[in-house]
């Protein structure tokens, strides 16, 4: 069972949701604290934990049998977060991903291995996951989805090039996906993003 932590209006409430999906060595909490910046007033919030604080062990690139189980895991529990969402009677229209760092990756990796329309998918330094990106895992069609992914062109853990494959990857599914790249190489969320995610997507 995943440890869910919620906040922002209740499901029964609600008629949009966000899965916020947090980075390595942070918490569902954590993830939350970015509802003071979005805007996310008529949403509810749901913010799965990981298990240590980690969703797979290794680099978003590593092998991929070294990320194998934990991965499938913790898609099984995006799935069962995504599943209460779906069973509250919110339509997937209305869902959208927030993703950090790992959170990001497992965000992108999930909407594009269930691929369909989606209130959007907010990935905050990330791309798909895979030592390469094995375009069978992936299926479905995003129907416009706006998908935006942030970085750093020099970031330590996400390299540009597998931004750009999954960019390539993601609108040939149908997304419609917005890059902003950054000279700076912190790994952070810069305000710049927030504003163009409040302005287009929430």
């Amino acid at each position: 069972m995943t440890k869910i932590k919620t906040a922002g209006l209740p499901l029964s409430e609600a008629k949009k949701a966000a899965i916020l999906i947090h980075g390595r060595g942070a918490s569902a909490e954590s993830i939350l604290s970015l509802s003071q910046y979005l805007n996310l007033d008529d949403y509810a919030l749901l913010a799965p934990e990981a298990n240590d604080g980690s969703w797979y062990p290794y680099s978003f690139m590593a092998p991929d049998e070294a990320n194998h189980s934990a991965l499938e895991k913790s898609l099984e529990s995006i799935k069962e977060v995504w599943n209460q969402v779906i069973d509250a009677g919110i339509s997937p229209e209305n869902v959208v991903f927030i993703g950090f760092s790992q959170g990001a990756c497992l965000s992108l990796e999930f909407a594009a291995q269930n691929a369909q329309k989606l209130g959007g998918v907010i990935a905050f330094t990330g791309g798909l996951i895979g030592e390469e990106i094995q375009v069978q895992k992936y299926s479905g069609e995003f129907e416009g989805t706006q998908v935006f992914i942030g970085s750093s062109e020099q970031d330590m853990h996400v390299p540009l090039s597998r931004i750009k494959e999954s960019e390539t990857l993601l609108s040939r599914m149908g997304a419609k996906v917005k890059l902003l790249i950054f000279k700076d190489s912190n790994h952070t969320i810069r305000e710049e993003e927030i504003d163009w995610v409040n302005r287009n997507i929430l």
